[in-house]
């Protein structure tokens, strides 16, 4: 109980009522019922994890949710382990070539994320997914394997109750604008860096 000559206490309940006051305002104040475009980018690590948590969360209430990941796939990861063993109701897909700086063959990158990008029109098409996560995508931007017009005209085009989520560093302007959220993670100090190996279980 907060007492009259208490005022830490009393500067603290203050405080708080008036911070309580903006947060049901904020609430009150977002009546758009839709889904929304989610993009994780940065040169830190987690923004897949950040997916990936997402996907879980969708889940958790009966959600149906589709993953394509693009760069990765030749080395097993965590999430696809788990994804492909647990969780038969989530759409997999990966473009299976592996890091551009491993296959050092642009033609055959463009056409398998060309491939790869057929899976995610089919989503993004598709109403009966309420989440889509594009991980990596903003690569396939960069170095200009997909055609950037068509790919922000099909996120924007998507069903309204859908909510999509790409991940990776850059991607150009025309992602950060249509997207309704953008979470930057900033790099400040990496175990690799240091010479420590990738962890299995934390890293992939």
């Amino acid at each position: 109980m907060t007492h009259p000559e208490d005022p830490k206490a009393n500067k603290h309940k203050a405080a708080m009522e008036k911070q309580k006051a903006q947060v049901d305002a904020s609430i009150e104040a977002a009546a758009t019922e839709r889904g929304v475009m989610i993009l994780l980018t940065g040169d830190g690590k987690g923004k897949t994890t950040s997916a990936f948590g997402m996907v879980m969360r969708a889940l958790g209430y009966g959600h149906k949710a589709g993953v394509v990941q693009f760069i990765k796939g030749e080395q097993l990861s965590g999430e696809e382990l788990y994804l492909r063993d647990h969780c038969p109701q989530v759409e997999f897909h990966q473009m299976g070539t592996g890091f551009t700086w491993d296959t050092q063959d642009r033609s055959g990158d463009i056409a398998a994320a060309k491939a790869t990008w057929a899976c995610c029109e089919a989503m993004l098409a598709d109403p009966s997914f309420d989440l889509v996560v594009l991980d990596e995508l903003t690569y396939m931007l960069g170095f200009d394997y997909l055609d950037a017009d068509r790919v922000l005209k099909v996120i924007t085009e998507r069903p309204s109750s859908q909510s999509v989520v790409v991940t990776g560093r850059g991607g150009g302007r025309g992602l950060r604008e249509i997207a309704d959220t953008v979470s930057e993670v900033k790099d400040i100090k990496h175990a690799f860096a240091s010479g420590i190996m990738a962890r299995r279980g934390v890293d992939y």
